[in-house]
């Protein structure tokens, strides 16, 4: 089997990473391709000599540095029948490659995904990861909060079927962000099977300031509304809960500046924030638990202004086909 992992600027993370994924216990042979994209750090300098040391490990380039390119890159240079996607900051349990596979194989599926388990170090990654795991912060998606084994929209990774991604072109180099859940989309629509099982467990580092969370989830927003004019009947009410409630409350604040009753809704909404954060965060330090309110409310605003945003442009030059539309 093939592990694909795309990379730019990881000089801190990746021997781990690489360590971590030479470490599994998966009984078959396994290869590792590193797609590197213009790093401005020294993550080149260490894939040399990760690679020098291990025949396993092959070097792509990534010359765009965008995940989508750097996955095709990868795919296209791998041998494997499946093909694991890791990310250069994951950390993965030493089961990770097996249990998938096997998974894989039981079920008939065509991608197999676990966990997002977000676990910070500093309070405020601590006060993100239990916005990350809780309903308020990212809704009931199994990958985020957990749940029984079963068909799924999207998965975390992914460990897959080469005729899969074959099949349908790949993942779209189109999408910035959001790719995955796309490709994910593309595979259904063409009867595939996703699968999501909590054996499996992937922990992921969040992000460490406001200004950096905001930034990612105003990303997340703005491709979600291209998922959507894409995708017809993609979109649910979970998707549209965040710029609901910014077009609501900013119209109710403005109202309020002539009507004050309307600040009941700034207000509602401030309260549930608190209260919803305050109880994410049980069992965390007094600094997290005050902290994650304010993660929470980072990541609806910013995701909701991102999807509102989201210039129709994006959505431009693409194949009209829901089953392809990859670039393998």
């Amino acid at each position: 089997m093939s592990v694909i992992v795309p990379i730019l600027n990881e000089e801190r993370h990746l021997a781990d990473a690489v360590a971590m994924i030479s470490a599994q216990d998966y009984p078959g042979e396994v290869e590792i391709v590193l797609a590197l994209g213009p790093s401005s750090d020294r993550t080149d300098e260490v894939a040399a000599v990760l690679a020098g040391r291990d025949a396993r490990i092959r070097l792509v380039p990534n010359p765009t540095g965008k995940t989508p390119t750097a996955l095709n890159a990868a795919i296209g240079a791998s041998r494997g029948e499946i093909i694991a996607r890791v990310d250069g900051h994951a950390e993965i349990p030493v089961d990770y490659l097996r249990i998938g596979v096997s998974t894989l194989i039981a079920q008939e599926a065509d991608n197999v995904g676990g966990v997002m388990h977000a676990s910070g170090r500093t309070d405020f990654e601590r006060a993100v990861a239990a916005a990350m795991r809780s309903r308020i912060g990212v809704g009931n998606a199994a990958f985020h909060v957990g749940g029984a084994a079963g068909p799924a929209e999207t998965v975390y990774l992914g460990i897959f079927r080469r005729a899969a991604l074959v099949a349908v072109g790949g993942f779209d180099e189109h999408y910035e962000r959001a790719q995955d859940w796309e490709m994910n989309h593309r595979i259904r629509a063409r009867g595939g099977r996703i699968w999501f099982t909590p054996d499996l467990v992937v922990t992921y580092r969040p992000r460490s300031t406001p200004g950096a969370l905001a930034r990612q989830y105003f990303q997340y927003g703005r491709w979600r509304h291209v998922i959507a004019r894409h995708h017809e009947g993609s979109i649910n009410l979970r998707y549209l809960a965040p710029p609901t409630m910014v077009l609501g409350t900013a119209a109710a604040g403005l109202v309020g500046l002539v009507w004050r009753p309307a600040w009941l809704v700034p207000t509602a909404y401030a309260g549930a924030v608190t209260l919803g954060g305050l109880l994410a965060a049980r069992g965390e330090n007094p600094r997290t638990r005050a902290l994650t309110p304010v993660a929470l409310a980072v990541m609806h605003w910013a995701w909701g202004v991102g999807y509102l945003s989201s210039p129709p442009e994006l959505a431009r030059g693409r194949i009209a086909d829901p089953r392809t539309g990859g670039s393998l």
